[in-house]
Parts: C-alpha cells; sequence; structure tokens
C-alpha cells in the first residue's frame, strides 16, 4: 500500500529545515523569484501552522525548497482544519491557539512598553505570550470592545514609533497587526461591522503604506491606501483617507511627478476641515509639489493658505509621530520650496531654522524622526551646493548618510545630492568621498536605489 502523503505544513516545515532555511529566508527568497513585496516570515509561519493553504504559491515553494511541485499540490490539508462554517459565535470570540504564536509577541512587547497588559490583569505572568492575547479578550463585560481597544492602543503606539523603527521590520509587525484585525472582521461577521474597528483596521492599513514608501515599495504602498480610503469611508471618518491622499502625494513628490502631487494634496485637502493637522500638512504637500513643477505664483498661494492652515492648528497639536506636524516658524516644507524655485540663501536660513526648531539636540538623541532629520540636511546640502559652497554642501549629506534610518525618500535625496555635487564640482575630493559614501550606504540597506528623475 502506498504510504500517505504528509499533510503540507508538516512537509513544508520539514523541507525547509532540510533545506537549512529559517522562515525568515524562505519569505526572501520567495519576494527574489516571484516579483513580490508581501510574503514576511509571518506568511510563511501561516502555511506551516496550517491556517492557509499557499495554493498559488505552491509552484515557488517548489522552486526554492528544491522538490516536485506535483508533491506540494497532492500533499493534503491537515486533518481537522477548521473551515469557516466552524467559527464560534461573535460574542465568544477567542483567537485561536495558531493564530496566538504570530500576534502575542508584538502584542506583549508592546503592551508591556505602554503599561497596558499590567494595568488590565495584573495578575498574569506577563513573561507568557498568550496571556496578554488572553487579557484582550476577557477584559471588561464586551470581549470585542477589549480587543478592539487594544487594537487602536497599537495604532497609536505605531503612530509613534515607526519613523524611528526600521521600515522593514515595522512592516512585518504591522502586517501581523493588521492580518489579525482583519481575521477579526471576518469572524464576527457583523452587517454593519464595528466602526471602531474598522477605522483601527483601515489605520493599520495607512501605517502600513507608510512603511512601504519608506522601503520603496509602492505598489504595496498603494494597495494599503487604497484599503484605508476604503475603510475611511465605512467608517465615516474622513482624516484617514486624507492622511492616505498625502501618503500618496508623498510618493508622487519622490518619483518627480509633482503635478499629480499637488493634484493628490489638493484632493486631501477638500475631504477634512481646516484645523486638522492633515489638512495643515496637505497644504504643506501642495506648496512644495507647485515649486517643483517650477508654478512659483503656486507655491506662493500654498504657502499661505499652510500658514493659514497652521494657524488654524488647537494647542497641543501633536508634533511627534507620522499622524503630526513639526512646526517651526514657516509652514513644513518651505526649505525645499524655496530650493526647488532657486532661492538658495532662503533656503538654507530657512532649513537651519527647522534643524535648530524641530530637530534640536535633544530629539536628535531621542531619535525620533531620524530620517527626517537626514532629508533636512539634504536640502541644506542641495542649497549649499547651489551657492558654490562644496565643503558645507558635503558636510551636510555626509551627516545625512550617518543616520540610523536611511528611508527611501532620503536616498532619493540624497541621489540627488550625488549628481548635483558630479555636475558642480566633478574633479573635487569632495565629491568623489561623498559618492563613495552615498554607494555604501545604498549596499548596506535593503532601500531600492532610486531612480531619480530628471524634474528632481
Amino acid at each position: 500500500m502506498e504510504a500517505p502523503h504528509p499533510p503540507l505544513p508538516d512537509l513544508l516545515k520539514h523541507l525547509r529545515d532540510s533545506a537549512g532555511m529559517t522562515q525568515q529566508q524562505v519569505a526572501e527568497v520567495l519576494c527574489a523569484i516571484t516579483g513580490t513585496c508581501t510574503i514576511t516570515r509571518f506568511e510563511v509561519g501561516r502555511w506551516e501552522q496550517g491556517r492557509v493553504r499557499p495554493t498559488s504559491w505552491l509552484p515557488a515553494l517548489a522552486e526554492v525548497l528544491n522538490v516536485d511541485p506535483e508533491v506540494l499540490k497532492n500533499a493534503p490539508d491537515r486533518p481537522g482544519r477548521k473551515t469557516r462554517a466552524g467559527k464560534a459565535p461573535a460574542a465568544h470570540y477567542t483567537v485561536p491557539s495558531d493564530e496566538v504564536e504570530q500576534v502575542s509577541e508584538v502584542l506583549r512587547r508592546t503592551f508591556l512598553q505602554r503599561g497596558i497588559a499590567a494595568a488590565v490583569v495584573p495578575a498574569m505572568r506577563l513573561h507568557d505570550d498568550r496571556r496578554v492575547i488572553q487579557a484582550l479578550n476577557v477584559v471588561g463585560n464586551d470581549h470585542l470592545g477589549g480587543i478592539v481597544d487594544g487594537l487602536g492602543e497599537l495604532v497609536d503606539h505605531y503612530a509613534q514609533t515607526i519613523c524611528a523603527l526600521p521600515p522593514a521590520d515595522v512592516y512585518d509587525e504591522l502586517l501581523t497587526v493588521r492580518s489579525y484585525a482583519s481575521a477579526l472582521l471576518d469572524h464576527i461577521g457583523h452587517a454593519p461591522p464595528r466602526k471602531d474597528l474598522v477605522l483601527a483596521t483601515g489605520s493599520l492599513s495607512h501605517l502600513l503604506a507608510v512603511a512601504a514608501c519608506d522601503m520603496g515599495e509602492h505598489a504595496a504602498a498603494r494597495v494599503w491606501c487604497s484599503d484605508a480610503e476604503r475603510r475611511s469611508r465605512e467608517a465615516g471618518h474622513p482624516e484617514l483617507e486624507a492622511w492616505a491622499a498625502l501618503t500618496k502625494a508623498m510618493i508622487a513628490w519622490y518619483q518627480g511627478q509633482p503635478r499629480q502631487s499637488a493634484t493628490l494634496s489638493a484632493r486631501g485637502r477638500e475631504m477634512v476641515r481646516e484645523g486638522t493637522v492633515v489638512h495643515a500638512k496637505l497644504a504643506a504637500q501642495e506648496m512644495r509639489a507647485a515649486a517643483m513643477a517650477g508654478d512659483v505664483d503656486g507655491m506662493t498661494r500654498a504657502r499661505r493658505q499652510a500658514g493659514k492652515a497652521i494657524a488654524a492648528l488647537s494647542p497641543g497639536t501633536p508634533t511627534t509621530g507620522v499622524l503630526s506636524i513639526s512646526l517651526s516658524e514657516d509652514p513644513p516644507y518651505t526649505a525645499t520650496s524655496l530650493l526647488f524655485v532657486g532661492r538658495y540663501r532662503e533656503a538654507v536660513t530657512a532649513t537651519n531654522r527647522v534643524i535648530q526648531i524641530v530637530y534640536q539636540p535633544e530629539a536628535r538623541q531621542r531619535g525620533e524622526h531620524p530620517s527626517g532629520y537626514a532629508r533636512s540636511l539634504l536640502i541644506l546640502g542641495l542649497a549649499q551646493a547651489a551657492l558654490g559652497r562644496l565643503d558645507e554642501s558635503v558636510a551636510a549629506g555626509h551627516a545625512a548618510l550617518s543616520g540610523s534610518r536611511p528611508a527611501w525618500p532620503t536616498m532619493v535625496l540624497a541621489d540627488k545630492l550625488d549628481k548635483v555635487l558630479a555636475q558642480q564640482f566633478a574633479n573635487a575630493d569632495q565629491t568623489t568621498e561623498y559618492h563613495a559614501r552615498y554607494l555604501e550606504t545604498i549596499n548596506a540597506t535593503a532601500v531600492p536605489p532610486p531612480a531619480t528623475p530628471a524634474s528632481c
């Protein structure tokens, strides 16, 4: 009698172990051969746990694991795998044990950092990862409400820390939590669904878009923006859709498409009222888009609009995190706008002012937004180069590349400075040194080399 095929989850794990590969390595090779950026170690873990059958990925998995594709195709699911029809009632929702393994570490680390788990269930042994998930499920009389509150805390946490964490790492963590939220939405099946859960899910999608943008994964970022926009409309919360519009406008700007960026910014600004952070940031983005397009009058009008929008902000407006605004004497992106319309001396003055006020030594030491600080330095370097100040320009460039978080937008500006120095100071030793430092940074990071358009 022919021996039965082992279950696919067990077979995948066995083949991976035999190949001496980790789940992360399998994910990276799959992404490389399929041209996608959506497979992470967490997704490979889901396959090996039997939670999802990776039907469309089996040919690529066979190539990675060096096995006949038919072997994987013929492998059955693990006996007893739950189907959608077997779901428990929403009122008694409990996270399945196989889902805990992927979500618990993120929740445990984040909730312990913010002191949430200890406040919820002080008697729990917090070193046990599963206990935090259990705390989410049993807190208060409204089990689902407790879980949603926990997801909201995670949204707040990542909104504060995403600017300082490595983009690829934070993307994987966010994807885990976002998958958890999606499974919860699917599980409860309410019609209409709870708006607070929908909003938390959409907010996680927006944060994923920001992380994908920082990795240079623009297609993935736009997909996540689209989901955030849809969830925003479902929840009746237009600010989330406006934040997604800002993310798309920023991608377009760094890709050298200023008119598209201006259009997206204006459209997003119309969605929300004046006095909100996102309205002010969209006005500022519209300003620098007009500047890149060479529209001096449009830049001037947008600068007035941005100033008016900032004046309408209430006291206590957040100034840290991805949902914040940097407050200086000028609207955000003023220095960049002045640079693109050829007002180089003003750009130097404005950038120095931003660095002094926004990125003062205390903020730099805390590392709240290393990429933002690096980009300010690169704008300063570009303005100094335009004024013929080679030493000052190169010094700013080296300082920018010494940062701890080289994101894709940062490397776009670093590439621009590299090209400007090569054009204006081709034979200078400083130019050669900066070029070598730039290549070293590109080679040391997973961020793809920028293809800077001529309009940048």
